[in-house]
């Protein structure tokens, strides 16, 4: 099969991307690799992609990771190397988006692409709206104009703030509380019209605290094992007793491909699925593998925050056959250990 992943230079997209190709699938990605964090580690996931798939020396060296500036992405607009193709274009787009769709035949869209972080959403929510709501509606419109029928899209256990626990799709999620909750609803429902009037098929899936290698540097766990490993105090945002549904991201990425299945229009929770673990746990768990001890500089619990997370993943099970197969505890040591792999660059990795 034909694969479009959006926001392919991301976290789980680049994971994603990476298993569609072991599969024997051909992927076209796109992503802006705009600065919102460092874009060295955007830099490394597309080198490890290309590299996992025959690139040349001279693609290598141009996607050069190891740079000092943080800011500027390395490497070619477009590239290609054995199955895997690389775009760099922004899905708000709507112009270039129809050409790439008219240039290639998908059979499945995966849109990862998505403006992240409930904190920053606060500081610029209009970037949010115009990616993560109407960048999803130029996709679908592309879609409907172009033949292709089925779209995952990646959704957030965000939209559960105030809900019971453990949390099930079929709770209401009317009351974001953070511009960038409102703005995967938006996607959300923007998919099921197009489900409904154009006969699209979408799973939406719900991702919960994912985390692994070459995570993004705005989330706790990389916070975490980089300020412990330095000695820097940890900034800490209220007493590390909330909670969270900690989920491995190759476990996230194998749930993102299950999803691909005829399901009409489904919202399905990926996450770990067990009682969550609150933040002092994993600190502990970070403080005893690097063998060093964890400062702080607390700070008051933020607002837009949600206490804890838990996510009901019995749908999932049903569905997709999927459960996760990583435990935090193994996925914070495999993480721990590509920091230490990586210290000579990440050194440098503004958080």
């Amino acid at each position: 099969m034909k694969f479009l992943v959006t926001g392919a230079a991301g976290f789980i997209a680049s994971r994603t991307a990476e298993m569609l190709l072991e599969q024997g699938h051909e992927v076209v990605s796109v992503d802006n690799v705009n600065d919102y964090y460092d874009v060295r580690l955007k830099t490394f996931r597309l080198h490890r992609t290309a590299a996992a798939n025959g690139a040349d020396a001279e693609l290598l060296a141009a996607l050069d990771f190891r740079t000092k500036s943080a800011a500027k992405y390395p490497g070619p607009g477009t590239f290609s190397s054995g199955r895997y193709s690389f775009i760099r274009a922004d899905i708000e787009n709507k112009p270039l988006l129809d050409v790439i769709f008219s240039e290639h035949k998908f059979d499945v869209v995966v849109n990862l692409a998505a403006r992240a972080g409930v904190r920053y959403s606060m500081e610029n929510p209009g970037v949010y709206m115009t990616t993560n709501a109407i960048g999803t509606l130029n996709l679908l419109d592309c879609m409907k104009e172009h033949g292709v029928k089925k779209m995952v899209l990646a959704s957030t256990s965000s939209l559960y703030a105030g809900q019971p626990m453990p949390f099930v799709e079929t709770l209401p999620v009317n009351t974001p509380i953070s511009p960038y909750a409102a703005s995967k609803k938006a996607a959300e429902v923007m998919a099921y019209s197009y489900h409904f009037l154009y006969g699209l098929d979408v799973s939406v899936v719900r991702y919960f605290t994912v985390f692994g290698p070459a995570g993004r540097p705005d989330m706790s766990i990389f916070r975490f094992i980089k300020w412990i490993d330095e000695g820097v105090p940890i900034e800490l945002f209220g007493d590390g007793s909330q909670a969270r549904d900690f989920t491995y991201v190759d476990d996230i990425a194998r749930g993102t491909i299950a999803a691909i299945k005829p399901v009409g229009y489904e919202v399905i929770n990926l996450g770990g699925g067990n009682n969550p673990l609150t933040l002092n746990t994993i600190i502990g768990w970070i403080e005893e593998l690097l063998d060093k001890e964890a400062n702080y500089d607390r700070k008051p619990f933020h607002k837009a925050d949600i206490k804890e997370t838990w996510a009901d993943i019995s749908k999932a099970g049903r569905l997709l056959n999927w459960e996760p197969n990583v435990t935090p505890r193994e996925g914070l040591e495999l993480s721990v250990k590509w920091y230490s792999q990586n210290r000579d660059w990440l050194d440098s990795i503004k958080l």
